[in-house]
């Protein structure tokens, strides 16, 4: 597989972007909208004014002369056509986003959206005696009110953020709350994994498990879900995906808690989570939410695929390794005794957010065990090892701008090598290449028992090493390369070699591991093999012998 050169080198900053408020008429949008683009250095625009000047005429007389339907196509237009051009901040009519394509354009834009919640009295003292307000003429304000706030806040709870304004806080003291949530924000990006019917995207950026709500409504067939994560997970994002999530409306019906840990990808894991999802009361129409590593991703996915016979689905991975990786594809599953990831199925989530922000929780080895299969992603991609030659240290060690840009690219690469090969159903490419280096760190990672000694993104940088070795040795890649990886792994704190465990192998025993291997076909040994980084491939005549002796070569016994 030769992967286009699409990366640069360096990776830039995100831009500005535009703000849009929403909220109830005299939620304050005007006033806080104008402080606020001030304070930000971006211009202020007022729909309602924009559609009067557009129009030739004040609102309460198009209300009056064509009547609502009219003006809402109207501010339809004008909102679409600001959205299109540079950053600003717009201050939006009370009805504005109720407007489905409005909504949509404000996503597709990545503009923040932010509703300023305002209580009954608030709202009522600042809308009584406005003659500006076509909906309260000759109205009684209460009963107008009332109405609104019933049909308009289940849909301004999509906004990206909520702001609660006190009955006796000043425009400044909002304005204040605003920035310091814009401050946190930044509108995500999305990449798409086409599969006909079954499309589904990726978002990725800092911040998206607060506005959960927002960003999964649309895929949701029912306002009601159902969160997997694990004990590790639970304390530091559970409560942040709550509110996000009871915010925008939506029910959680059970919060099902795992044991952190490899050990949770077992059948009584897996039966323990079918049990509980099922006495919560789920069904066809909940959705499960993985949130978590690749063991809670793995394990939610396979449960929702078979509760009920298939449940709907959506990835919320906290882990670099599964940001990059695990949660992306569909592949979903648990470990036998046999090996790993022996019992599973495909199943595709609706949409995947991967919170960058989640990742400065990681412990040092978890980030660095998953910055392991951006290697692998270099290493198939060819400009990407580049890169992480040049900026994986930063990663790392943590570099927001360096994760995001290493998070988004490995999916990027994925999402393409999973459209083409949704079942890793090609023999010779296709997503068997994603298989690079894991022949032999599956092994490895079975062979230590999943007990915590090695972790899988471990094992991936062993085996990257290893095939780059077997490449070398079978005449396929210059002999530097593998010494060019293993620096590489080394270099970002990662084990390189099998001699750098603290425990031992033999040889027989991996060998044993490996003819396992969910890869092997008609019993013969199958290698994701290198000729440079870029340029990968399948092999399925590797000698048994020639693995066998790299492998005593590295310090295996027997």
């Amino acid at each position: 597989m030769t992967v286009p050169a699409t990366l640069a080198p360096e990776f830039t900053p995100r831009a500005a972007f535009t703000v849009v408020l929403v909220g109830m008429p005299g939620a304050g949008k005007t006033s806080v909208g104008r402080r606020l683009a001030q304070r930000l250095g971006l211009p202020f625009k007022d729909a309602d004014s924009e559609i009067e000047a557009a129009a030739g005429q004040p609102i309460t007389e198009i209300f009056a002369r064509y009547g609502e339907a009219h003006f809402r196509e109207g501010e339809r237009r004008v909102i679409g056509r600001l959205l299109e051009g540079p950053p600003i901040v717009l201050a939006t009519g009370g009805g504005a986003f109720n407007d489905p394509e409005t909504r949509a354009a404000v996503k597709t834009n990545g503009a923040a959206a932010i509703w300023l919640r305002c209580g009954m009295q608030t709202l009522l003292r600042r809308v009584s005696g406005r003659a500006t307000r076509p909906m309260f003429l000759n109205a009684d304000p209460v009963e107008v009110l009332s109405r609104l706030m019933a049909a308009r806040h289940p849909i301004y709870a999509e906004a990206d953020i909520v702001i609660d304004c006190l009955d006796d806080e000043s425009p400044e003291a909002t304005t204040e709350k605003v920035a310091a949530a814009i401050g946190n924000w930044g509108p995500p990006s999305r990449l798409p994994v086409t599969l006909g019917e079954r499309t589904y995207d990726i978002l990725v950026g800092p911040g998206l498990l607060s506005r959960a709500g927002a960003l999964i409504a649309p895929v949701l067939p029912a306002k009601r879900v159902a969160v997997v994560t694990d004990a590790t997970v639970a304390p530091l994002h559970l409560d942040t995906l709550r509110q996000g999530l009871e915010s925008a409306g939506i029910e959680i019906r059970a919060a099902v808690t795992v044991p952190s840990g490899e050990a949770s990808k077992s059948i009584a894991s897996f039966a323990q989570v079918l049990e509980e999802l099922l006495a919560a009361g789920v069904d066809r129409r909940t959705t499960i939410i993985a949130l978590g590593g690749g063991v809670v991703g793995d394990l939610a996915g396979f449960a929702a695929a078979a509760a009920l016979r298939g449940l709907p689905f959506i990835q919320m991975p906290t882990t670099l390794l599964a940001q990059v990786d695990s949660s992306v594809g569909g592949k979903t599953g648990i470990n036998l005794k046999a090996g790993k990831n022996l019992a599973g199925a495909f199943h595709q989530p609706r949409i995947v957010l991967a919170d960058t922000g989640a990742l400065s929780t990681l412990p040092v080895r978890e980030l660095r065990a998953g910055y392991a299969e951006v290697a692998k992603h270099g290493l198939l991609h060819g400009a990407m090892w580049d890169w992480c030659e040049t900026f994986g240290a930063r990663a790392v060690a943590g570099d927001a701008a360096a994760l995001r840009h290493a998070v988004l690219e490995s999916c990027r690469l994925k999402a393409g090598v999973v459209a083409a090969d949704e079942r890793e159903e090609s023999a010779e490419g296709g997503r068997a290449l994603l298989n690079l280096g894991h022949t032999f760190g599956h092994a490895i990672e079975a062979e230590c028992g999943y007990d915590g000694t090695l972790l899988h993104g471990e094992g991936v940088a062993i085996g990257l090493g290893l095939a780059a070795r077997l490449s070398a040795r079978l005449g396929y890649c210059d002999a530097a390369l593998p010494l060019r990886v293993e620096a590489h792994m080394a270099s970002v704190g990662l084990p390189a070699r099998i001699r750098d465990l603290p425990r031992g192998f033999t040889v027989e025993a991996l060998m044993a591991r490996m003819r396992k291997d969910k890869k092997v076909r008609d019993g013969a040994l199958r290698f994701v093999l290198l000729r440079a980084p870029g340029d990968v491939f399948t092999a399925g005549d590797v000698p048994a012998g020639t693995v066998e002796a790299l492998l005593r070569e590295e310090g295996c016994a027997g």
